[in-house]
């Protein structure tokens, strides 16, 4: 009886710290391990009615198996794990605690970070490589590790062996959120990067200036505005607003589009050549100049090869005619009245006459010109005959019948040369007059 009494009271004392405890493998445990958790008895005493627990909470009830699989191992696996199990000592039976168990789950490589070489804004026809780097632990460093590409919701490349993609001649729609997934070859560790954001930097293309006001031209106190758009180019876009060369204002568009300058016109000074400017970082372009005209006023801009002739133009022509009448008049040969040469009476007989000189011409390439028709001359000897000198005067009075005009070019020389043969002609003839 005694005896009994013993086991009695010692049974109870021991089987909370020594009957039961839990083992957890493998050891050390690291992420996609298969974690396993046995609760064992004293001296593989057999157990019923098991139940395990973690970090105090119930985890898990089995009736006769003293093994819990807990799958592949993660991060959240980690915790403080026990078991609770019925054991027999004959004559009694009693439900045991094990102790606590610290599992700890070691991570396998940390979570891939994505980068852009050389930039996350490359320029618009770069290459861009993308590396999603990360690191196995020392210890499980023979693992092989696949990378997965993807781009907003598509994927660029699946279970790949290569932390790297290079994707060449970048355009303005490869612009978006990437990110990185890297993973075992069975799959159980899977980890995500963060995500990047890759912004194409695409040059601005020229823009083009709109002058917007009333359906005339502005008058001073009138608004005026100027819009300003590049149809295409990578945001932000800063707008310069020019008059000339003076920048005037400036705007700029953080998503792109365009801009707009409102002014009212105090005077003639705002009319002129404007134009504006877009740049981005990227480019700069200039746009068309547009010319605003002012109600009423001049010429504002600067005189062209088109325009700096039409006021001068009615007096170049008025000095052209004037040069002309001048001419005319300074060349004009004089005519007397006379018979012509079929009218011209026989020389008296017995007088004396010098040739008669007849049909004198010049020719010019293609042009044929009467210089003189008809040229007569007196002789000296008449004087002595005044009777016969006067008939004969009389009726041989024509100097020229007909004349040419020169052009001012030829009156010089072609004056010189008909009066040198003239002269060599006649002789003791009287000098005629050209």
């Amino acid at each position: 009886m005694l005896l009994w009494m013993a086991v009695l009271l010692f049974v109870p004392c021991v089987g909370k710290t020594a009957w039961l405890y839990l083992q957890a493998w493998p050891n050390p445990v690291f992420e996609g391990d298969a974690l396993t958790l046995q609760c064992q008895g004293w001296k593989n005493t057999p157990l019923s009615q098991v139940k395990f627990y973690r970090d105090g909470k119930f985890l898990h009830f089995s009736k006769e198996n003293q093994t819990l699989s807990m799958g592949a191992a993660t991060v959240q696996s980690r915790g403080q794990y026990s078991c609770t199990g019925q054991v027999m000592y004959i004559p009694q039976i009693f439900t045991p605690t094990s102790e606590t168990t610290m599992v700890q789950v070691q991570e396998l490589f940390p979570p891939p970070v994505l980068s852009a070489a050389p930039s996350p804004e490359p320029r618009e026809g770069s290459l861009v490589t993308l590396r999603c780097q990360t690191k196995l632990h020392p210890l499980r460093s023979a693992l092989r590790l696949l990378f997965s590409f993807y781009k907003d919701s598509h994927t660029l490349q699946d279970r790949g062996p290569h932390p790297e993609l290079c994707i060449p001649g970048v355009k303005e729609g490869d612009s978006g959120l990437y990110w990185c997934e890297v993973a075992t070859e069975g799959g159980q560790v899977q980890k995500q990067s963060p995500q990047l954001e890759v912004r194409v930097q695409a040059p601005v293309s020229r823009p083009v200036l709109t002058l917007h006001h009333g359906p005339t031209d502005p008058a001073v106190g009138d608004m005026v505005q100027l819009l300003c758009e590049a149809q295409r180019g990578s945001p932000p876009v800063l707008y310069l607003f020019y008059l000339d060369e003076k920048i005037v204002g400036n705007h700029s568009a953080p998503c792109g589009g365009n801009a707009s300058l409102f002014f009212p016109v105090k005077s003639e000074q705002d009319a002129g050549n404007y134009s504006c400017e877009a740049e981005n970082g990227v480019s700069r372009e200039r746009s068309e100049p547009k010319k605003l005209s002012l109600k009423g006023s001049q010429a504002l801009s600067t005189p062209t090869s088109s325009n700096w002739l039409v006021p001068w133009l009615p007096a170049s022509l008025l000095g052209m005619m004037v040069i002309a009448a001048a001419l005319l008049v300074y060349l004009r040969p004089w005519r007397k009245a006379g018979p012509l040469p079929s009218q011209i009476p026989p020389p008296a007989p017995g007088g004396e006459q010098c040739p008669l000189y007849a049909n004198v011409h010049h020719q010019k390439e293609k042009d044929e010109g009467v210089v003189y028709s008809v040229v007569h001359r007196t002789s000296k000897r008449s004087e002595a005959r005044p009777a016969e000198f006067a008939a004969e005067r009389k009726d041989s009075s024509i100097i020229y019948a007909e004349v040419r005009c020169l052009q001012p070019s030829e009156v010089s020389s072609k004056e010189v040369n008909i009066r040198n043969t003239l002269q060599e002609s006649l002789g003791d003839c009287e000098e005629v007059l050209c």
